[in-house]
């Protein structure tokens, strides 16, 4: 059996870990704190480590976990700007993760956060429960026959797509790496940034994080952007600079912002605050905007996806105790 130690796990990981396929081949050790470079050494005794989004696994902790005798990194996410490649294959550290676990998940979550921001139903919700039956302030506009920019057509990116047509969007898209096949079957018309940002009454991010996409949503091109657009991200936090967005948000400029993920997240998300102060002032201030609406990570969070992210991880796994290939797509490096 192979021992394999896990961390910032929460019930739920615990749940669809332990009932997968192939699980009891393996010696699970669940952690409910992050791993870094100051726990890295709970890894002792383990050969593989599974890690989370907001794990941090650089340069230091690697050297760290190898030196406990860790061999692979599991990720049980698609994203995997959290770890240091280079430094992990110096070290010999082989990297997989669950390149898409189910993007239904996401595209839905994103559709989700747009119909409430936009019909306010959040604020409608609030009301009713204290019994104001008011309409005033919940106007909200027809998805039919908006333009809406998706930056970033991979398999997330293309599922919100089709759904926005659905609604009889009209969908601009930009990808460093068009599929002109997939948009000309879709009815999606791509074209350069700058245009999707000045003609598009909702953006949409789908990107990775990159040193290329970091802070890509910035004072200069939230200027681009038309007056009273939105703006959804759904894909990682460091994409939008959240002081820009502050100031975008104070001056007018946003018709409204919807968030599943956030640049300063670690420590935050995931994690039960309420009877705490809020000491991240960008993000308490985020909150006091009545045009915004912020989930905490949670897109990925149907039971098919959680599903599949233990499916994936635990077939990796089982497969580098019996020295066979990984799945397709999984490895990093």
């Amino acid at each position: 059996m192979i021992p394999v130690a896990f961390y910032d796990t929460k019930p739920y990981d615990r749940e669809y870990f332990e009932r997968a396929p192939g699980a009891d081949q393996l010696q699970l050790r669940f952690h409910e704190f992050r791993l870094n470079q100051d726990t890295a050494g709970t890894a002792e005794g383990a050969t593989a480590v599974c890690a989370f989004v907001n794990d941090r696994l650089d340069a230091p902790c690697l050297q760290r976990l190898h030196q406990a005798g860790v061999r692979l990194i599991a990720l049980r996410c698609a994203g995997f700007n959290q770890i240091d490649l280079p430094a992990a294959k110096s070290l010999g550290l082989a990297v997989v993760r669950v390149p898409a676990y189910s993007p239904h998940a996401v595209a839905e979550h994103t559709l989700a956060l747009l119909l409430s921001l936009n019909r306010k139903i959040h604020r409608a919700y609030n009301r009713v429960r204290e019994h104001n039956f008011s309409l005033s302030g919940l106007v909200g506009f027809d998805l039919h026959g908006q333009t809406v920019g998706v930056v970033g057509t991979g398999r997330i990116g293309r599922i919100v797509a089709r759904i926005l047509r659905g609604f009889g969007s009209e969908v601009l898209a930009f990808d460093p790496f068009p599929a002109p096949e997939w948009a000309a079957a879709e009815g999606v018309r791509y074209t350069d940034f700058g245009t999707l940002l000045s003609a598009s009454r909702i953006v949409s991010l789908h990107l990775p994080l990159t040193p290329q996409s970091h802070h890509l949503i910035n004072t200069q091109t939230l200027g681009q952007m038309r007056p009273g657009a939105y703006l959804l991200n759904t894909s990682r936090g460091g994409l939008v600079d959240t002081q820009a967005l502050t100031e975008a948000l104070k001056s007018g400029r946003l018709g409204g912002v919807a968030l599943d993920v956030y640049e300063e997240e670690e420590g935050i998300f995931f994690e039960d605050l309420s009877g705490e102060i809020l000491q991240d002032d960008d993000l308490a201030r985020l909150l006091t905007f009545p045009n915004v609406l912020i989930t905490s990570h949670q897109g990925f969070l149907t039971a098919e996806a959680l599903g599949e992210i233990a499916r994936v991880t635990t077939t990796n796994l089982r497969q580098f105790a019996a020295g066979q290939p990984f799945l397709e797509g999984t490895v990093l490096g």
